[in-house]
């Protein structure tokens, strides 16, 4: 893979020996916890609580409008704190803020049980900051764990724990409203899953991960030729561009997937018939393809170029868009909920793999300002399309138009990175 250790990594006492399928598994649950609970469990949760009249359709965007933000202010803080560590000479502890942000996550998913309407919002603004904290500080722990134990292909595990989180609340939603279950009642057994899986994730995830050593060189944890050519020594103005041209690229995926993400269950309701028991089963469809994709991204070859498999999937979640408008049923829904997982967090964790090949120095805050832009296209996504549909003739049409801004955003994104392919080579020096 073309992850490398940090540089700057702390001299601290090295973290008990876990095997490195128990750190992938340990990341695993944390981001089934912090993610795919604490952050998306709100989507399956949201029709039940409007059944239940405790909120409004307008009151459920500002909730998800509030987890966004938090979200990106989690993702600011994280890449601001490492650099004033650093600046302070102290170690920025990742361990020990994935597990604080793993507790929140629980605390919060419990506490949205409460019949505190007025705090939701908190809640879930708080939520977002945790699950931030959680995925950028957990996945550069495991990360350079298992760099450190030889095995840097079994991150792509870490990133299978939002999909399954997607997958198992979009079922079980589905089975608590056949069983009548209050949407409190949901919360609360989604909080109690998100603090079993943090238990299981606790006993590992402590300490620094220690640079690699003999061993695990000889296990192919040393950073490939290519990787190791990194564009980063003379911190230049191409570099610079490489870095920025990363940055806006990985900010296009957030709006591209947010918005098809946000309105494809609304679409899917006014296309299939109504009581179609399709339309429970899209969301659980689109994370059995984020957990496939994220195991598929294990299998990954290590000389392959990073930025040819951003492009790929970019290009994937595109046509997972054109999908549902060029087959618009539900055997074309379910298709494109399935074909616009699969890349999902496979993007994260190869879009993380070139922030570390691109700036090492920088690995424990890059990935902040990577995952901010990412916060903002998610941001920008929903108030794009509420003012389509305002200035479009019809709803369909500002739907279409939506999904197409979306497929155009992840477009882009693919020329930037085959723009950065045929521009810095693997190997070769950046140039202005």
């Amino acid at each position: 893979m073309n992850s490398s250790p940090p540089s700057d990594l702390p001299a601290t006492p090295a973290p008990p020996a876990h095997s490195p399928l128990a750190v992938a598994l340990a990341g695993m649950a944390a981001l089934g916890a912090a993610m795919g609970i604490g952050r998306f469990a709100f989507t399956p949760l949201l029709p039940m609580m409007l059944q239940d009249g405790a909120l409004t359709l307008a009151g459920g965007s500002w909730l998800a409008t509030a987890n966004y933000l938090g979200y990106l202010l989690g993702a600011l803080l994280c890449m601001a704190l490492p650099w004033w560590a650093r600046r302070a000479g102290r170690a920025w502890p990742a361990a020990r803020m994935a597990r604080a942000g793993l507790v929140a996550a629980g605390v919060l998913t419990l506490a949205m049980a409460l019949p505190v309407p007025g705090a939701w919002p908190t809640l879930r603004f708080l939520a977002g900051v945790a699950s931030a904290f959680v995925f950028l500080n957990i996945s550069a722990w495991c990360m350079a764990r298992l760099v450190a134990l030889g095995r840097p292909a079994l991150g792509g595990l870490i990133f299978c724990g939002p999909g399954l989180g997607i997958l198992l609340t979009g079922l079980s939603a589905s089975a608590m409203v056949a069983g009548g279950w209050p949407a409190a009642a949901g919360w609360a057994a989604f909080g109690v899953l998100a603090v079993v899986l943090c238990a299981a994730a606790w006993p590992v995830v402590h300490g620094a991960p220690e640079a690699p050593g003999p061993a695990a060189v000889r296990q192919g944890a040393q950073p490939t030729a290519a990787a190791a050519a990194s564009p980063t020594a003379g911190g230049g103005q191409g570099e610079v561009l490489a870095r920025v041209l990363l940055t806006v690229a990985y900010g296009l995926a957030g709006l591209g997937y947010i918005v098809t993400a946000t309105f494809l269950p609304v679409i899917a309701r006014s296309a299939l018939p109504a009581g179609s028991v399709w339309v429970d089963l899209f969301w659980p469809i689109f994370g059995a393809g984020v957990a496939l994709g994220a195991w598929l991204s294990t299998r990954t070859p290590a000389r392959w170029d990073r930025r040819h498999l951003l492009l790929a999937a970019y290009l994937v979640q595109a046509g997972a868009i054109g999908l549902g408008l060029v087959w618009p049923g539900a055997a074309g829904f379910a298709l494109g909920s399935l074909v616009l997982g699969l890349p999902f967090t496979a993007i994260t964790f190869y879009a993380l793999q070139e922030a570390r090949r691109l700036w090492p120095q920088a690995s424990d805050s890059f990935p902040g300002l990577l995952t901010a832009a990412y916060g903002v296209g998610q941001i920008a996504g929903p108030p794009m399309v509420a003012w389509m549909l305002h200035h479009t003739a019809s709803e369909a049409s500002g739907f279409t138009l939506g999904l197409g801004a979306a497929a155009s955003a992840l477009v882009l994104g693919a020329a930037l990175f085959a723009f950065m392919a045929w521009r810095w080579p693997l190997g070769a020096p950046v140039r202005p």
